[in-house]
């Protein structure tokens, strides 16, 4: 039986650890193989969610203007969370749209689950949520599970010192939620769903949902490369070459061009992320770096293992290595 559902997308926060591109860009939009985050998460969005609930503060008004100017077979609403609440608190924000089973999703999560066949996973179980899971090697640095032969979750354990996880298996942000968990969190406050709210449901049935493939929390620019060699790499694809964009060299492995960009001759790009509207001179050498929308690069210059922030002048000649240029007009920061 087909079911209408919604979403919430969990975009709060000011993504610091994503600077100097988030001073002029919310996370959720930072392009991604030419597609902002938050659009990979909606694109992989079961048929049966029909509506979007984008929880956000910092930049909503970009947030917003870009979902006004496009037409998406889902119905988005992106609204305003007054302040950081936490996991739980976002969603608590939004309970007036949540009247049936709900998924809640991390913005910046970029992976291979197959968000239908962990729904058809939930529905054959009796509980109040389900949460994906993950095996990483190192669980020091995450919230851990412990799930029985049922798929039930039966306890956490919050980033465990070396040597002490039971287990290595981690919450990997989608979840799955029945309406009535809304009850268990305090409004108009801060919550964390996961320290707070899901050990107070294993009693009521929580489920964990265990996948392979790929994933990548997007928390940092070191972390959106590796989606972006990931993604290219599941793809088959050396290279993506945005559209309008004139390209007059060769390219190395794992670029990703945005629209509207220029390569001039002789310029050597490699393992790098070009935003929209870049050019880049005869000769310039960029690798392992991020080039934000419309920075002009000139001849003869070396970008290494550097962040450019948007519309950025990068002289004749210059060497830029292991650095993360800001905007001008923050440059007095």
């Amino acid at each position: 039986m087909f079911f209408l559902m919604k979403a919430v997308i969990l975009s709060g926060g000011f993504g610091t650890r994503m600077r100097p591109l988030t001073y002029t860009t919310p996370k959720p939009l930072l392009p991604l193989l030419n597609k902002p985050l938050i659009m990979h998460v909606i694109g992989s969005l079961p048929e049966e969610v029909n509506e979007v609930i984008i929880a956000a503060n910092y930049k909503i008004e970009l947030l917003r203007d870009y979902f006004e100017e496009r037409d998406l077979d889902k119905e988005v609403k992106v609204v305003d969370e007054p302040d950081p609440r936490g996991t739980g608190g976002a969603v608590k924000n939004v309970e007036e749209y949540l009247e049936e089973t709900f998924f809640v999703i991390n913005s910046d999560i970029i992976s291979s689950i197959d968000l239908e066949e962990y729904l058809e996973f939930y529905r054959k179980k009796k509980g109040v949520g389900a949460i994906s899971a993950w095996t990483v090697e190192d669980p020091s640095e995450f919230g851990i599970m412990d799930i029985d032969e049922e798929g039930r979750i039966e306890r956490f354990q919050e980033k465990p010192a070396p040597g002490e996880a039971f287990s290595d298996i981690i919450n990997a942000g989608h979840y799955i939620l029945e309406p009535e968990v809304l009850d268990k969190i305090e409004p108009d406050r801060k919550v964390s769903m996961e320290d707070e709210i899901f050990p107070r449901l294993l009693d009521q049935g929580l489920y964990g949902y265990e996948f392979e493939g790929y994933w990548i929390d997007c928390g940092r620019p070191s972390s959106l490369f590796k989606a972006h060699r990931t993604l290219l790499d599941v793809e088959g694809k050396k290279t993506l070459i945005g559209e309008g964009t004139s390209v007059e060299t060769e390219l190395g492995h794992h670029v990703s061009l945005g629209k509207d960009c220029a390569l001039e001759e002789g310029c050597d790009v490699s393992n790098s992320i070009i935003f929209d509207g870049v050019m880049i001179g005869r000769n310039s050498t960029i690798e392992n770096s991020i080039l934000g929308y419309d920075v002009m690069v000139e001849e003869d210059v070396t970008i290494s293992n550097s962040i450019i922030s948007d519309q950025l002048y990068i002289e004749r000649g210059k060497e830029i290595i292991d650095e993360k240029l800001k905007p001008e007009e923050m440059d007095h920061d």
